[in-house]
C-alpha cells in the first residue's frame, strides 16, 4: 500500500534540499507530465530529469517551504516558496504547485510562478 498523496508530496519536497537527482526521479511515473506553467510542460522521467538537472545547475540546494499543503484524493495543493541556494546568494520564489498522484507515484506536475521574479534576483 502506498503512502498518502500528502505524504508523498512532503517527502518529494523535503528530497529537493538534497538534490539527488536519482531520489527525486524515484517520485515520477515513468511517463509523467512537469509543466513549470511560464515554459512548455516536459513529458516523461527521462526530460523531467533533464529539464531538473538544467535548472539546478550552479545551486548548491533547492529548499522547498510549504507554506500551506492540501490534498483532496489523489491531488495535493502546495502553496511554497522556493529557495534556491547557492554560496553567492539565495534566490527565493513563491510558488503554487498542483501534483497529481497515481499509485503514489507523481503523474502529473504543474508549478505556477511569476518567472521575471525569478530571474530579476539572479541580476541583483
Amino acid at each position: 500500500m502506498s503512502a498518502p498523496p500528502l505524504d508523498v508530496i512532503t517527502s518529494f519536497c523535503g528530497a529537493w534540499s538534497r538534490l539527488d537527482i536519482g531520489e527525486l526521479m524515484g517520485f515520477f511515473h515513468e511517463d509523467a507530465v512537469y509543466h513549470n506553467i511560464p515554459v512548455d510542460p516536459v513529458v516523461g522521467r527521462d526530460d523531467i530529469r533533464a529539464t531538473i538537472v538544467g535548472f539546478t545547475a550552479g545551486w548548491d540546494r533547492v529548499d522547498f517551504e510549504i507554506r500551506h499543503a492540501v490534498a483532496q484524493g489523489e491531488v495535493v495543493l502546495t502553496e511554497r516558496v522556493d529557495h534556491f541556494v547557492s554560496a553567492q546568494r539565495t534566490v527565493s520564489l513563491p510558488v503554487m504547485g498542483t501534483f497529481e498522484l497515481s499509485g503514489g507515484l507523481i503523474k502529473a506536475w504543474r508549478d505556477y510562478f511569476d518567472l521575471n521574479q525569478f530571474m530579476g534576483q539572479l541580476s541583483d
